[in-house]
């Protein structure tokens, strides 16, 4: 599948593929399925040998990161006040809501300045970044620079395993699963605690 991707990428103009590249770096933050780090790659790859290049790659995807990023902090940024801390949305409790302000307020820009390397998270981060009201210039700079070193190393796999995008899947896919992972952990621990705590104020 994967070479069959990169044989029809091939045939493309570079303004096109310019084009794909920057809409799978900005429809990931929108719909996190999106298979967008290995779309990457694959333009990577073909930098040695198509008309593409790692200067445009590397910052037509960064910028449609953030883009993508600021999208969806307009989105938390719009819901804050009329949906999420107005409990119109039940799940998300106002308990639940004070942790993430704390973590904002403890974290802040770093959070997003590490948000690339944290799949199945970004597209959260991004809506709460909203949800919270961090500056908007600031967390796009950090959402930008965030993008652009994740971009420059997976860019930079893709250059040296050439065309064997199925290596770098494999690779992505296992890094990816090892951060749910860890992340599921962490949620399940601070859950815990939250029910100790809450057990213990009772």
């Amino acid at each position: 599948m994967i070479e069959q991707i990169i044989s029809y990428i091939n045939t493309l103009d570079p303004t096109w593929i310019y084009f794909i590249l920057f809409f799978f770096a900005f429809i990931e933050n929108v719909f996190p399925p999106s298979p967008s780090d290995v779309v990457v790659v694959i333009g990577a790859s073909m930098i040695a040998t198509s008309s593409v290049s790692f200067i445009p790659i590397l910052l037509i995807t960064s910028i449609g990161s953030a883009l993508g990023f600021i999208l969806m902090y307009f989105v938390g940024f719009y819901l804050s006040e009329r949906v999420i801390r107005s409990g119109k949305i039940k799940f998300i409790s106002k308990e639940a809501l004070a942790k993430t302000d704390e973590w904002f307020s403890k974290y802040g820009y770093r959070i997003i300045l590490a948000n690339r390397f944290l799949p199945g998270t970004r597209s959260v981060i991004s809506f709460f970044s909203g949800v919270h009201e961090l500056n908007v210039i600031k967390t796009f700079i950090f959402a930008l620079i965030s993008a652009f070193l994740w971009n420059l190393l997976i860019i930079y796999m893709g250059m040296q395993l050439g065309n064997n995008a199925k290596l770098i899947d494999n690779y992505l896919t296992t890094y990816s699963n090892i951060v749910y992972i860890l992340t599921g952990v962490v949620l399940v621990v601070i859950f815990i605690r939250y029910k100790m705590n809450k057990r213990k104020n009772h």
